[in-house]
C-alpha cells in the first residue's frame, strides 16, 4: 500500500542474535526480510530497527512480567549482549535507527513514536519475529496510535504456525493490510 499523502517506513523487529537463532536451522526463513529490506533502500523508504534489550541489572523488568523476569533472572539479553545484536544478514546501515524497547510492543518504552512523528511518517510496514508477539503488539498499537499499517505475511515468523495463520487471515486484517513481501514490491513500482 503506496500512501501518497505521507511518508512510509519500515520496521524490522526483533530480527536480534538471540530471537533469530530459534529458527538458525533455516536459513532460508530470512530472505522475505532480506528482500524487503533491499526493496525499501531501493526505494527511499527509511528501515527501522527495533530490538528488545535491558540495561544491566535489569531496573526495566518487573517481577510480575513472567516473560522478562524469566530473562532477568537466567541473564543475558542486556544492552551490550550479542543476543541483542541485529541479525548480520539484515545489517543496518549507518543512517538507519536502531530502537531499543523495554517491552513487547515496538513503542513500548522506546523513542520510535518520536521518531516517526518528526520524519512525517503515518504509514507502517512491519515484519519482525514473532508474529503472537512484537508484530501484533506493535499492529494494535500502531492502529491506536492512527497509523496506515501493512503487514508482510513471510517477513513475519512465529513458532507456533497455526498462530501465526490464524493473526495473519483474521486478526490482523481488522486494522491493517496483509501481504506478502513480492505483493507489497508490486506496489512500488
Amino acid at each position: 500500500m503506496n500512501n501518497q499523502n505521507g511518508k512510509t517506513a519500515l520496521l524490522v523487529m526483533d530480527l536480534q542474535n538471540g530471537i533469530v537463532s530459534r529458527f538458525a536451522e533455516n536459513t532460508e526463513i530470512l530472505q522475505p526480510f532480506q528482500r524487503a529490506v533491499e526493496a525499501a533502500r531501493q526505494n527511499h523508504i527509511p528501515v527501522i530497527f527495533v530490538r528488545v534489550g535491558f540495561s544491566e541489572g535489569y531496573p526495566e523488568v518487573s517481577p510480575t512480567n513472567k516473560i522478562f523476569s524469566a530473562i532477568s533472572k537466567a541473564g543475558g539479553m542486556t544492552l551490550m549482549d550479542s543476543s541483542t545484536q541485529i541479525h548480520e544478514s539484515v545489517q543496518p546501515k549507518p543512517d538507519e535507527p536502531i530502537i531499543t524497547k523495554y517491552r513487547i510492543s515496538a513503542f513500548a518504552g522506546s523513542n520510535l513514536e518520536v521518531i516517526l512523528r518528526a520524519q512525517q511518517i503515518n504509514t507502517l510496514i512491519l515484519s519482525g519475529i514473532s508474529t503472537s508477539g512484537v508484530v501484533l503488539s506493535t499492529v494494535r498499537e500502531a492502529a491506536d496510535k492512527d497509523f496506515s499499517i501493512t503487514v508482510l505475511s513471510d517477513a513475519c515468523l512465529d513458532a507456533d504456525s497455526e498462530v501465526h495463520r490464524v493473526l495473519m487471515e483474521k486478526v490482523f486484517p481488522r486494522q491493517a493490510e496483509v501481504q506478502n513481501v513480492e505483493g507489497w514490491i508490486g506496489t512500488l513500482k
